[in-house]
């Protein structure tokens, strides 16, 4: 392919990609998803090394192979694929988010309540599940539902380290550091894979969250409740830890930029209404 920076914009073309080895030096997702599709059509065989084994990876090997593609190895970290000609249309059922699940067990773990999550997929949630369990989150878990029962109890703080698949996610990183943030005990909530992702920290703060950050460690110390106040979200998954914190806290709370939550939650204030919250989208 040629490939051109110029003025913030990639500009990329070819008549038809060739196959190649390709070893990744960071595992990454949707860089192994986008090699994946591209290597689906290119000419000869592409191996792609260090890739993502999440579930999101797998699912849309399913689908391309659906498609008519060749591919071998997707939930692996070695994925090789044989391009095609061309590929067809197909029918296919997209896999349920394991994030926006594990967003709403949070929000049940923390509130004292009873949410049952159906359409879900608990094997794709094994780390987090463990989690909640070492948080004193009672637990019942289907084939294809999860229901979370805290009768009215406080969590327990738990220390966590996120990592690729199949470890803790970071995209559950922010849920879990409300968790901890008005649960009993402290616990630390250690980032890998991203830098600079607690900027929820200092929102959180703002709400009275006893949160101390170190490096790429959170050290938060649980209490008996938050308060509401303004808020500004800064990323999708920082939007959904200030909801989640905003549905506990005392007072009214405001979030604000929440287009950033639009990006991976569909209709999230008109779903925890559904389950008792008071919540309402403005606006701007």
């Amino acid at each position: 392919a040629k490939i051109d920076v110029k003025n913030g914009y990639i500009k990329a073309s070819c008549k038809r990609l060739k196959g190649a080895r390709i070893l990744m030096e960071t595992v990454t997702v949707t860089g192994t998803e986008n090699l994946m599709m591209a290597a689906a059509l290119a000419e000869g065989v592409s191996v792609l090394e260090n890739a993502a084994r999440e579930p999101e990876v797998v699912d849309l090997a399913n689908m391309l192979i659906k498609m008519g593609a060749h591919i071998e190895g997707a939930g692996t970290d070695t994925i090789t694929i044989e391009g095609v000609e061309k590929l067809q249309g197909t029918h296919f059922r997209v896999s349920a988010d394991r994030i926006e699940t594990g967003t709403f067990l949070v929000a049940g773990a923390i509130s004292g309540g009873k949410i049952t999550v159906k359409d879900a997929d608990p094997e794709s949630l094994e780390a987090v599940l463990n989690k909640l369990e070492q948080a004193g989150v009672n637990l019942n878990v289907g084939t294809d539902w999860i229901e979370v029962d805290m009768r009215n109890k406080r969590p327990k703080a738990i220390d966590l380290k996120t990592a690729p698949y199949p470890a803790f996610p970071t995209d559950m990183q922010a849920q879990f550091c409300v968790l901890n943030s008005v649960a009993e005990g402290a616990g630390a909530i250690t980032e890998t894979v991203f830098e600079n992702r607690f900027m929820h920290a200092q929102e959180l703060q703002r709400m009275g969250a006893d949160i101390h950050v170190e490096g790429n460690t959170a050290f938060i110390k649980g209490i008996d409740h938050l308060n509401g106040a303004p808020v500004m979200a800064t990323d999708l998954r920082a939007s959904a830890s200030l909801i989640l914190a905003g549905l506990v806290a005392v007072g009214e709370t405001n979030v604000h930029r929440i287009y950033h939550i639009d990006r991976g939650y569909e209709r999230i204030e008109e779903k925890l209404a559904q389950l008792g919250a008071r919540i309402q989208r403005l606006p701007d």
